[in-house]
């Protein structure tokens, strides 16, 4: 097996799908079956850049799904053995970040929810559809007060 080069590396990683991913449709088909209407990679309103996969901005909602790999799963998230360092600091600054944006996000009023790739795509929609009605509930409340 070739070494790849730096480059080549880069241009192999900068080809990884960011968006519509396999897991991130099933959901969002499924909420749509549900009659739900989001955005998709939706700009949050954070100091860095960072995007939501599933946002009902009115409700103040993020849905985020995440990569076993690239977030680091507790039970199917791995660590490449080649350049063992390089991936270790890499995918712990993915976690640390999602972290961070977890808990800006709820500062400013917002739910979160993250949902790993591997969850069952029929429970994690309910779970979303859940969190919409509580969170149109919760408004109904307040303007009827």
């Amino acid at each position: 097996m070739t070494k790849e080069t730096p480059e080549q590396t880069s241009r192999r990683m900068a080809h990884q799908a960011v968006r519509d991913t396999k897991p991130e449709m099933v959901l969002r088909r499924l909420l749509f079956a549900n009659g739900l209407r989001y955005r998709v990679d939706f700009r949050l309103p954070l100091p860095w850049r960072s995007s939501g996969d599933i946002v009902f901005p009115r409700l103040k909602l993020a849905v985020f799904v995440d990569g076993c790999f690239w977030h680091s799963c507790p039970d199917h998230g791995t660590r490449p053995q080649r350049n063992a360092d390089w991936w270790a600091a890499k995918l712990d600054r993915n976690i640390e970040r999602d972290r961070q944006t977890t808990e800006a996000l709820r500062s400013a009023g917002w739910s979160v929810l993250r949902v790993w790739e591997h969850e069952a795509a029929g429970a994690a929609a309910q779970r979303i559809v859940d969190e919409v009605k509580r969170l149109q509930q919760a408004i109904s409340d307040r303007c009827l007060k």
